[in-house]
């Protein structure tokens, strides 16, 4: 067992513990950035002034017509700028622009002494505008070939030759919807100068150290001058990684012009039209299979829409290429992407970072291809499955460690959800019932750990050890409800040996921890608890020294267990707090600044190979549905998961993650609909599903009737902290099995053996036209074509319904990805 891995005696992870705030979230007395306001003195409210069109170059701006508003003190435009005019890491973000790129854009803004005040002064604020064409949907941005960004080609194996050795070959696309983040607080933050010009800023941020790099660069002043504190967020999912940047620039801005401090905040409305969201994709895709079934070739082409800047767009892009094999054996794989340009929101990271949209398109073709190959989708599926004792790679060259988990998940699943028994009852229940029908389906997962960014895979931490024996501990990640404060506690009183009573943890502030990374790619644990293990070995190290005196023994025979360090095979023992407080008058140094780096990481974004992930997580879930035939209405009877977080840090905090992930990923493939305006009126490019009122989001009603999780036994994960494996992001792709589930029982109500197309969202909507084209034997209306039924061959034009793309269609789009 690797030192990272070891567990000492009696430890403190692995014990089932509430959320460290829980009480203060069910009282209402934890604090979140706006709280902050109500004991600030002094605030000024800043206010946006939007643009309502989607595209336009600024001719005028006055504000002559706020400043007369009662209330008003300041607006803020871009003149006012004494840096760097970006909130962006690729400085394509003005913070003020000159240009309108999307409905909503804000184009300065107000400061008031209360936020009605500035609200009317930024509705009296006048701006023309000359109106340019506006590209506002994924597919208007292809057809005019309005794209930006890297344009990635990964390209593993002989992708002609695998087609050649094909018995089957099919082509088609596939175009699935983005998501909002749709976190309970929006974003905020206050901003404060002090008497010495420091500027110190609360705000709900993912990633502190870069939203103090925009503040600085923006306000003209080196990082020492900007402190960043995160207390806490109210939900975040990737929507605060980096949009709240540009939102805390304004304040900081706005308070050191002015002295004051001002507060900012989104509304509802505000956040919905002001901000990104998850990134829709289009594939148009070519797959070949041998007699058997297994996948001999995949030729695809995804395109995401980026939005109006680019964001984290490349790195998204890039996370789907890297996992669009999921839990499948490509031996030829040839997949390009690139990035549309698009008159809307800047798209940004959302729980899963390009992952579920890459995994989200084989496993849709695998739902597609498997009843034209006479096949079972769960058999399918197994026929594909990495093995173990192959020295299998994934498409960029990583070698799959752990493959026998895929299976061992899955397998256990299968067992015990009593899959074969109630297939069975499904086929009865189905028999009859002609107008409402069940389907069982499993899906697994394959999910990559750290950031495809080599320097980001560092964290720091800071340990402090009183005189009375209690601990303050300090790291670099953001806490948005994941629980991730509560497992940096028990990794402490862990390595320390102390209960965990003894230790308090201190809010997320970059001048304690410098240079930190985003708390995101599921990495929290991973890089804070490695950071926080090292401070504490430092600090057990001199207390050890200082233990072994007092006791007459070797520093070596000494260990601190529950608080009270004894030498083994002696009887004397010494209590923490006295041994705290002898260190002390030792003057023995009871601070320690911890630092951790994901080893073994290597990664080439040109020619997309390496290694850019520590290791795999692992998961399968089975999902039972019933679907009215009249309506497409649906509920979920039954969940059974079995998922791999190695040797759980926290096992009630882990569960909690794995059932909140499925429910968001369901929500994201059945539920949640963004809709924007695509006509030629003056509302063109408005998001019309701005509330919660028109953007349908997963609630109680939807949660699944049976819910039963659980976390996989002997899992021990040797290269991360005390054997534990991240859990934030890998749950959420178990929701695929709900849309797999969903598009077998649509294929029920037809003829069998047909492949049925199923958007997504499959909203009920979008089921019940899936359920007519079953019903007409239409099979696939939206492009899945088989393109030959022998090695080679090809049958008919290609094409196939509505909207299908023919095999050279795909081809051509690949190659000219691979020639940018």
């Amino acid at each position: 067992m690797s030192h990272l891995s070891e567990l000492p005696e009696k430890p403190v992870v692995g014990v089932s513990l509430p959320h460290e705030s829980a009480v203060l979230h069910v009282t209402g007395a934890a604090l979140y950035t706006d709280d902050l306001v109500q004991r600030t003195k002094d605030v000024l409210h800043a206010y946006p002034v939007q643009v309502m069109k989607a595209r336009g170059r600024i001719t005028a701006l006055r504000t002559e017509p706020a400043l007369a508003v009662p209330g008003v003190v300041r607006v803020l435009t871009g003149a006012d700028v004494p840096g760097v005019n970006d909130a962006g890491m690729k400085h394509d973000e003005p913070l003020f622009p000159d240009e309108v790129m999307f409905f909503g854009h804000a184009v300065a803004w107000v400061l008031g002494e209360s936020l009605e005040a500035a609200r009317l002064g930024a509705a009296a604020v006048e701006v023309e505008l000359e109106e340019l064409p506006s590209v506002v949907t994924l597919q208007d941005a292809m057809a005019a070939e309005s794209y930006h960004g890297a344009r990635p080609l990964m390209v593993h194996g002989d992708v002609d030759a695998g087609f050649a050795d094909s018995a089957h070959v099919f082509t088609g696309e596939f175009q699935f919807a983005g998501q909002e983040h749709f976190y309970l607080e929006t974003h905020a933050a206050l901003a404060l100068i002090d008497e010495n010009e420091q500027v110190f800023i609360q705000s709900s941020t993912q990633h502190p150290s870069e939203t103090q790099e925009i503040v600085s660069h923006v306000l003209g002043v080196p990082s020492h001058e900007v402190t960043v504190q995160c207390l806490r967020m109210g939900g975040g999912f990737g929507g605060k990684e980096m949009q709240p940047h540009g939102f805390a620039a304004v304040a900081a801005l706005g308070a050191k012009l002015t002295g004051r401090p001002v507060r900012f905040r989104l509304n509802r409305t505000q956040d919905l039209t002001m901000s990104g969201k998850r990134h829709g994709f289009h594939a148009t895709w070519k797959i070949g299979f041998d007699e058997d079934g297994r996948i001999q070739a995949l030729d695809a082409a995804l395109v995401a829409d980026g939005g109006w800047s680019l964001d984290l767009s490349e790195p998204v892009l890039a996370r789907a290429l890297c996992h669009i094999d999921n839990t499948y054996w490509l031996p030829n794989a040839r997949v390009a992407g690139r990035i549309a340009k698009t008159n809307t929101v800047s798209n940004t990271a959302f729980r899963g970072f390009g992952g579920p949209q890459g995994m989200l398109v084989i496993e849709d073709i695998l739902g597609r291809c498997a009843p034209l190959l006479g096949l079972d989708p769960m058999e399918l599926r197994e026929r594909n499955f990495y093995q173990p004792g192959q020295g299998q790679t994934t498409p960029y060259g990583q070698l799959v460690t752990q493959p026998e988990r895929i299976s061992r998940v899955w397998e256990q699943v299968r067992d015990d959800a009593a899959l074969a028994d109630r297939r069975r009852d499904i086929a009865a229940f189905n028999a009859a019932h002609p107008n409402t029908k069940r389907a069982l389906a499993i899906t697994g997962i394959k999910f990559g750990i750290s950031f495809n960014l080599t320097a980001f895979n560092q964290g720091g931490a800071l340990v402090l050890i009183y005189k009375d024996g209690s601990v303050l501990i300090n790291h670099g990640g953001t806490e948005m409800g994941q629980g991730l404060h509560t497992k940096m506690m028990q990794v402490a009183a862990t390595t320390l040996g102390i209960p965990l009573r003894k230790v308090r943890l201190a809010p997320t502030r970059t001048d304690k921890v410098p240079n930190t990374s985003a708390t995101a790619a599921s990495s929290g644990a991973d890089l804070n608890g490695g950071a926080i293990k090292n401070a504490c070995e430092q600090l057990r190290g001199r207390l050890l020294q200082v233990a072994a005196s007092q006791l007459g023994s070797n520093a070596s025979d000494v260990r601190i267990v529950e608080g009270v360090a004894r030498a083994l095979g002696a009887d004397e023992e010494l209590a923490w707090d006295d041994l705290v407080r002898t260190a002390y008058f030792q003057r023995v140094q009871l601070s320690a600044s911890g630092y951790y780096r994901t080893e073994g990481l290597h990664w080439d974004a040109k020619s997309f190979r390496g290694t850019p992930f520590k290791y795999f997580a692992y998961g399968a879930a089975a999902t039972e549905v019933e679907v009215d035939g009249f309506t497409g209405a649906y509920r979920i009877r039954r969940v059974d998961i079995v998922h791999d977080v190695g040797e759980s840090l926290s096992p009630m905090i882990d569960i909690g993650q794995v059932e909140g992930g499925f429910v968001q990923g369901a929500g994201w493939l059945t539920l949640e609909d963004l809709r924007w305006d695509t006509g030629d009126g003056p509302s063109r490019g408005r998001l019309q599903t701005q509330a919660a009122s028109t953007y349908k989001l997963p609630s109680f009603s939807e949660m699944p009737e049976e819910f039963n999780v659980t976390l996989l036994e002997n899992a021990t994960e040797e290269g991360a902290v005390y054997g534990s494996k991240a859990v934030g992001e890998p749950p959420l792709m178990l929701a695929f099995s709900v849309r797999e589930a969903l598009r077998q029982a649509a294929a029920a109500f037809g003829p069998s053996g047909i492949s049925v197309d199923l958007a997504s969202p499959a909203t009920p909507e979008a089921v019940y036209w899936a359920i007519e084209a079953a019903r007409r034997g239409e099979g696939s209306p939206s492009g899945l074509v088989r393109d030959g039924s022998a090695a080679g061959g090809h049958t008919g034009d290609g094409h196939a319904g509505d909207g299908s793309a023919p095999h050279g269609e795909i081809r051509a789009d690949a190659e000219a990805l691979s020639s940018a």
